[in-house]
């Protein structure tokens, strides 16, 4: 009789014993797992997926990749607390994060470069240029066409290069954007004999369709834009992986990682980086850059 009251018993604590430890390990193997939202082109180019697999290796942590594209995505899922981390260009957008308590311990970990695109006749004769600025001078110079792209990345350093040249751009060889989509910008510029700022990722692998326009003007530092990094707020979002995004935002800025970003895409860039260190100077990789 008392056996048959205890067995059952025993297997009650059993049951709620192995329900606890399964418990236990679901969240522990959570913890190994950093959710991320990045930005379009590091994972159209494939840089996303090999710092990836370089952070999972050195680490045992899993990257799960939650959402990519453009900013405003990223955006929406940092606020839903469905990611640990974030990387994308920096901007208003990001500064509304962290001032919105949403992200914490905001930081550049790369560049990418913009450059100038226009007719392969190339009417104000700036082909082969590396400062962004005279480029545009030449441009007003000459009264060539140039198209005043929509694009935020692109628009932000449009200005700051029209600021450098000392020049308020008017008159009607300015030619307002106004393409249904970003993508079709080099297309409006080839029917318009126009030239245009835009980031060299698009222009040279065709995400912007490149027939009959050429890239002029590159290799201007002035003209490489910052990504930064962040974390979700662990006050805000409690049940993010804090721990392993700070660990994940270190990777990103170690010399590991810093060397890795001047060989990557090389050989499908011309000899060229697709993406650069942030601190060339204090990475040693000074006089190393194009």
């Amino acid at each position: 009789m008392r056996l048959r009251i205890i067995l059952p018993l025993l297997l009650v604590f059993v049951i709620a014993g192995a329900i606890r430890w399964h418990s236990v390990a679901q969240r522990a193997a959570h913890r190994r797992v950093v959710r991320c939202a990045v930005i379009g082109g590091m994972t159209m180019t494939g840089l996303w997926e090999q710092i990836a697999k370089m952070f999972e290796a050195q680490t045992g942590y899993r990257i799960e990749l939650v959402a990519t594209g453009e900013r405003p995505v990223l955006d929406e899922a940092i606020r839903a607390g469905k990611v640990d981390l974030l990387t994308m260009h920096s901007g208003d957008i990001t500064t509304d994060i962290v001032a919105d308590g949403m992200g914490v311990n905001m930081q550049p970990w790369t560049r990418n470069e913009l450059v100038i695109v226009g007719p392969t006749n190339d009417p104000a004769g700036i082909r082969g240029m590396t400062n962004g600025a005279l480029a545009l001078k030449k441009i007003a110079a000459t009264h060539a066409n140039f198209v005043d792209f929509q694009g935020i990345g692109s628009r932000e350093l449009t200005h700051t290069l029209w600021r450098l040249a000392g020049i308020e751009p008017k008159g009607d060889w300015v030619i307002k954007d106004d393409t249904v989509s970003k993508w079709n910008v080099l297309q409006f510029c080839r029917s318009r004999g126009a030239y245009v700022i835009v980031g060299y990722i698009p222009a040279m692998t065709g995400k912007m369709a490149n027939e009959g326009v050429e890239i002029l003007v590159k290799g201007d530092p002035v003209m490489r834009r910052p990504y930064i990094v962040m974390e979700a707020n662990p006050k805000k979002f409690p049940q993010a992986n804090f721990a392993g995004a700070q660990a994940l935002e270190a990777f990103l800025l170690s010399p590991k990682v810093q060397n890795f970003l001047v060989e990557f895409g090389r050989d499908t860039s011309a000899n060229r980086p697709l993406f650069f260190p942030v601190d060339a100077v204090n990475s040693g990789l000074k006089g190393q850059l194009p």
